[in-house]
């Protein structure tokens, strides 16, 4: 298997590990930080791996007998229980700073270089693989695929924050997707699909509130023929919200797309599942009106409270040309499944779908 992280996107690496993992026939994982340097809609792709990652992701990682990570940092977010992480595998470790190699994970082979440049060469010595030697791996990882897709219960507890995700990829299938940090971020990481790198733009490592609206301004600048969407948190966009005036002044037409269920939402997410819903400091519902606060800046505000209000406000926004603030009311205690607790193995995973 290839578990490849952000380090494939800083080395331009994305179509030499394509090339690479066709020639092996092997399963590939992108961290967080990685999602977009391999298609996401590719066979062989099996998502992220992780505390939010896919079953199946985590199911490959623990089965398979060899691990090939490439510019990824073994962080305690993909690894889980350190001790039984891969339990079957041999790992070969590829990363430009040998600081990383075993740095939290004992590795069996090293190769401290640029990403791009040793998948290159692996790809001219490496033997090709024929598909049918990799049959009965991958038709278990296809049934995996099959029996724990990503799910979500439908409208009946309110607007859900995936469907949003997915209707925000029908909208636009092209679209340049950056993020706030929180739920909202895994939602957009595990629902929308990316077919290119650079076209995810989240904060790893410490997680950055507020980082999002800003970074996407800058992404809309640097790619102004693309549509930019800033996936948000209603926590999240107020560490930055005055950048709406930055947006607007400069003429800078960011979509904002703020699910808004009145929570820190993934802290008020570990306060339910492990304090007993014991909510501190985490509900902020009724803090500001998103609308109102767009409008005073100049920008255009929509609120959506139902379903079929969806589809409208996203084709309104992309056509209005201006900064657009949308305000999802989104169900208030949505959780993001699946979740493996903090400390666990990756394959000890909790199904979080609401009933």
């Amino acid at each position: 298997m290839i578990y490849a992280g952000g380090g494939i996107l800083g080395s331009n690496a994305s179509e030499e590990l394509l090339q690479f993992a066709e020639h092996v026939q092997t399963p590939v994982t992108t961290t967080l930080t990685g999602i977009g340097g391999f298609p996401t809609q590719h066979p062989l792709y099996v998502g992220m791996p992780g505390m939010h990652g896919t079953k199946y992701a985590n199911y490959t990682i623990q089965e398979c007998d060899l691990l090939i990570a490439v510019g990824a940092r073994f962080d305690d977010r993909v690894t889980g229980k350190l001790a039984s992480f891969a339990p079957n595998a041999k790992i070969l470790h590829i990363d430009i700073d040998p600081a990383e190699i075993s740095k939290n994970i004992a590795v069996d082979i090293p190769i401290v270089g640029d990403a791009k440049n040793i998948l290159a060469s692996l790809n001219k010595y490496v033997k090709p693989v024929e598909k049918e030697n990799r049959k009965e791996w991958l038709d278990r990882i296809e049934g995996w695929k099959k029996s724990y897709p990503l799910h979500y219960v439908g409208e009946q507890d309110g607007l859900k924050p995936q469907y949003i995700i997915e209707q925000i990829y029908e909208a636009c299938k092209d679209a340049i997707i950056v993020t706030e940090v929180g739920q909202h971020q895994m939602w957009a990481a595990q629902y929308y699909k990316f077919s290119e790198p650079r076209s995810f733009i989240t904060s790893g490592g410490l997680g950055t509130m507020g980082y999002g609206y800003p970074a996407s301004i800058g992404a809309k600048v640097g790619k102004p023929d693309r549509v930019v969407f800033n996936i948000a948190g209603d926590g999240s966009f107020q560490m930055n919200s005055q950048e709406i005036a930055t947006a607007v002044q400069n003429d800078i037409p960011v979509i904002v797309a703020i699910m808004n269920n009145g929570y820190l939402g993934m802290v008020r997410q570990w306060q339910e599942l492990f304090f007993e819903k014991r909510y501190s400091h985490t509900c902020i519902r009724d803090s500001v009106d998103f609308v109102k606060l767009a409008e005073a800046y100049g920008a255009v505000g929509i609120r959506v409270e139902k379903t079929s209000e969806v589809k409208p406000a996203l084709e309104k926004a992309m056509d209005s040309g201006k900064p657009v603030i949308i305000d999802f009311i989104v169900e208030c205690e949505e959780n993001v499944s699946p979740m493996v607790p903090a400390g666990a193995p990756i394959n000890e995973i909790l199904d979080l779908e609401r009933k």
